[in-house]
């Protein structure tokens, strides 16, 4: 085979947003370069390429997998790729989340209806995203008219800040301005100046768990 159609099938190989099959690759080059290749010659192309991404030159390597073929990284660097994705999803956090968060965090648990009045805007968009990143969860239902769920902080926002107990997290008069950061004590966001001198409801409302 022609060595300068391996960077078109390693193209492939890379762009292909799922596993991309030998025949895909064949009907590929078929329509760009009008040449027919038989599954032998797409085969032994593919091997090359194989080998040559084994080599320790590489991060990354071709695999054959579901039927296709596709670029993976090597898995001595996973922990390396973790660390950034962690990096990323802290930095995805919105001013609005971390204020929720951090009423969440200091006055737990409560309801929406209470961090609303809080925070004077509807937060139900960013609870949920909070569910789903699994820094705070449901933690059953308040015994107010309506039984609103209620919301606490979970270990994986723990692991977050560094901190073993929630009773380790700073006062609110050692708080930092709020960043967009989160993932160490000192980046732990305060509520909003205006936010942080607004008391507690007294009495503070009777909770029951959910059973």
């Amino acid at each position: 085979m022609d060595k300068s159609l391996l960077p078109h099938i390693e193209s492939l190989i890379f762009a292909a947003k799922d596993p991309i099959s030998a025949e895909q690759i064949q009907q590929a080059i078929a329509l760009r370069f009008k040449l027919q290749l038989d599954a032998s010659t797409i085969h032994d192309a593919l091997t090359q390429l194989i080998e040559k991404y084994r080599s320790d030159e590489y991060a990354f390597e071709i695999i054959d997998v579901a039927g296709g073929y596709r670029f993976v990284t090597k898995g001595a660097y996973y922990d390396t790729i973790a660390a950034h994705l962690q990096l990323l999803q802290r930095r995805k956090l919105s001013r609005a989340a971390l204020e929720t968060l951090a009423i969440i965090a200091y006055r737990q648990p409560v309801t929406k209806p209470y961090i609303e009045k809080l925070r004077g805007v509807k937060c139900d968009y960013i609870l949920q995203k909070l569910l789903e990143k699994e820094l705070v969860q449901i933690a059953g239902r308040s015994d107010e008219p309506g039984r609103p769920l209620l919301y606490t902080t979970t270990d994986k926002f723990l692991d977050h800040f560094g901190i073993r107990d929630i009773r380790e997290l700073p006062k609110l008069s050692e708080m930092q301005s709020a960043t967009q950061q989160i993932g160490h004590p000192d980046e732990i966001m305060s509520l909003p100046p205006e936010e942080d001198s607004v008391p507690s409801p007294a009495p503070a409302p009777n909770h029951t768990a959910e059973k």
